[in-house]
């Protein structure tokens, strides 16, 4: 089983080359961004990672955490200390607000962070996730005493936060929940219901965990319209910060899961007793407004689960593919049997799976720099740019990024052979938690959907029809120089069949609607592949018209081409052939489903 090691080469160049965390720089509020002291937080951010967290992944994988007779979890051995040791060091709060005691860095700076502490141990880090998810509810919506009495110890990581939407008879249909709230006379409210598949609901890791919980209150109007949403602490805390009594929140039960085993999945009960207390967030039936600002905060950090986990996949299989000997390769000397790195076909997925994850995290760098933009912008006109280049690369970075890792981490078991089907090299592990990733924080089934219905629209295409702007300036660009000739032929080809694609969905949903859902989820993956494939061209031809001429910075150029070349041939030259899944129409879903419901 191979130790996580972090990436940092790759993380430093797509934060400065392919996103440009230099000129997040000079934004206000984010001026102590210098390089160098980038350099030095990302080399120890990696030590501790490599050292303190990736050590707990295999016993969080095969001991994972319990429920104990009295309601309380036990996490994994080591979990305790390791996130002991990630408080006081500071790494909960990088990129959170300043005012808040948080370091106040970029997001895209954040999320560099975040993506060592996924491979590390992703079920460990989603305890994180939540926590930072709830802090930007709060941080937008709280009000001002909430925001005293409860964000400057969720962003040290003294105390965690989780989400509460999901309910058994609801599941995605958010607006068919049942859970009440009754108002009280000292302007509290009392919770009663029950919520499923809550991550990290309960655990040994902090003192206290902040529950958001979308809730009903009396006469509220039915379906999404009527949702408030409410913080409910495990302990109350009085107003010095220090805690008070129990509140009446409990786990029921862990479900027993495919993947992620150290993460808590908890189903949670308010009000078994006299009603959990809750506070009301922002103003009442405004919950999902709330809610969306942490789901979407938290759909780009499942997003880079996919690249994370498929990085940590790829170093195990490199690594085998390095140790192990079977056969004779077509070019093979000697009388041994070769390593079966020089087999062509375990190159090739070797390869694939190494240009893939820059893809990946190329796309998701990108979609935190967006996000810097919006909130710090130095005038409306860049900060709206910023919010709509962030919201159509969301859904793209959750579904196309969590897919990917999908198929990236079954890659890595194949490399292994058979000996990556059994469970003691580890390499399934990574595959297993992996899986749930295109399931939560709104399936990847809703970001086409999302993408197809919503971000499209804006401006009547045209933020769309910008990004495909841009990503046909790249191609053109990349078009004069002979090694990223090839990769840039594939990207004008990919940008203007989705291109195409976008016409006929944005003329569909005027009168046809149904065809243009069935055709969302190939056109999510036709601009995420496009997006992504741009995004590794830029950086391909950034290294390429680097100013040193090193050998050093000659043969990473060269390896940046082969990066952009091997996902071109490979990934970008299917998207031409997606569009006829966009432009299908639902004649033929509409019929097979009804065949189906009559058998």
């Amino acid at each position: 089983m191979t130790q996580y090691k972090a990436p940092l080469d790759e993380i430093r160049f797509t934060l400065f080359e392919v996103a440009n965390l230099e000129a997040l720089g000079n934004l206000e509020g984010f001026q102590q961004t210098d390089p160098d002291l980038v350099d030095g937080l990302l080399a120890e951010a990696a030590r501790f990672f490599e050292q303190v967290v990736a050590p707990t992944n295999r016993d969080g994988d095969v001991v994972g955490s319990r429920r104990n007779d009295d309601g309380s979890v036990t996490t994994a051995p080591g979990f305790a200390k390791a996130y002991r040791q990630q408080v006081a060091a500071g790494w909960n709060g990088v990129a959170m607000p300043a005012q808040f005691g948080g370091g106040g860095f970029p997001w895209l700076l954040g999320l560099a962070v975040q993506e060592m502490l996924t491979s590390a141990n992703m079920a460990y880090s989603l305890c994180s996730l939540l926590t930072q998810a709830a802090i930007d509810a709060l941080a937008h919506h709280g009000s001002p005493q909430q925001q005293a009495i409860f964000l400057e110890k969720m962003v040290t990581g003294e105390w965690s936060g989780t989400m509460n939407l999901t309910e058994p008879h609801a599941g995605s249909d958010v607006g068919a929940l049942t859970t009440r709230a009754e108002p009280k006379a000292d302007g509290t409210w009392r919770i009663v219901g029950q919520k499923i598949f809550i991550t990290w609901g309960e655990h040994d890791l902090t003192e206290n965990i902040i529950h958001l919980v979308l809730a009903r209150t009396p006469d509220a109007p039915t379906g999404t319209r009527g949702i408030s949403l409410f913080v409910v602490p495990k302990y109350l805390v009085h107003t010095d910060g220090t805690l008070g009594e129990r509140n009446d929140v409990h786990c029921v039960s862990l479900e027993h899961k495919l993947g992620i085993h150290a993460s808590p999945t908890c189903v949670m009960s308010f009000g078994e007793r006299t009603g959990a207390v809750g506070y009301l967030v922002g103003e009442e039936n405004a919950g999902m407004v709330a809610m969306f600002t942490m789901m979407n905060n938290a759909r780009l950090s499942v997003g880079l689960e996919g690249v994370a986990l498929a990085e940590r996949a790829y170093q195990q299989a490199l690594d085998h593919a390095l140790q192990r000997r079977q056969g004779r390769a077509p070019d093979a000397l000697g009388a041994e049997p070769s390593l079966i790195i020089e087999h062509p076909d375990v190159a090739r997925m070797l390869m694939d799976m190494r240009a893939s994850i820059a893809a990946m995290r190329s796309l998701c760098y990108r979609n935190a720099e967006a996000l810097d933009w919006a909130a710090q912008g130095p005038d409306e006109a860049s900060r709206t740019r910023g919010a709509e280049r962030a919201a159509i690369l969301t859904p793209l970075s959750k579904a196309w990024c969590t897919d990917l890792g999908c198929e990236l981490t079954s890659t890595g078991i194949q490399i292994h052979g058979g000996m990556g089907y059994v469970e003691e090299t580890g390499a399934a592990q990574h595959f297993r938690d992996a899986r749930i990733a295109p399931i939560y924080e709104g399936t990847n089934g809703i970001q086409a959907l999302d993408l197809a219905s919503r971000k499209l629209p804006i401006r009547d295409g045209a933020a769309v029809a910008e990004l495909l702007a841009e990503i046909s300036c790249t191609a053109k660009t990349a078009a004069a120089n002979p090694n990223l000739k090839l990769a840039a032929s594939h990207l004008e080809a990919a940008a203007t069949a989705t291109a195409t694609a976008s016409e006929w969905l944005l003329e569909c949903f005027e009168s046809r609607r149904a065809d243009a859902l069935v055709g969302a989820h190939a056109y999510l993956e036709m601009l995420a592949l496009s997006t992504a494939g741009a995004a590794l061209l830029d950086g391909a031809v950034a290294a390429a018209s680097s100013s040193s001429a090193s050998v050093a910075a000659q043969d990473f150029a060269t390896d940046r081409a082969i990066l952009a070349r091997v996902f071109a041939v490979n990934r970008l030259a299917q998207v031409p052939a997606l569009l006829a899944a966009v432009t299908a129409g639902s004649v033929d879903m509409h019929i097979a489903r009804k065949r189906l419901l009559t058998h």
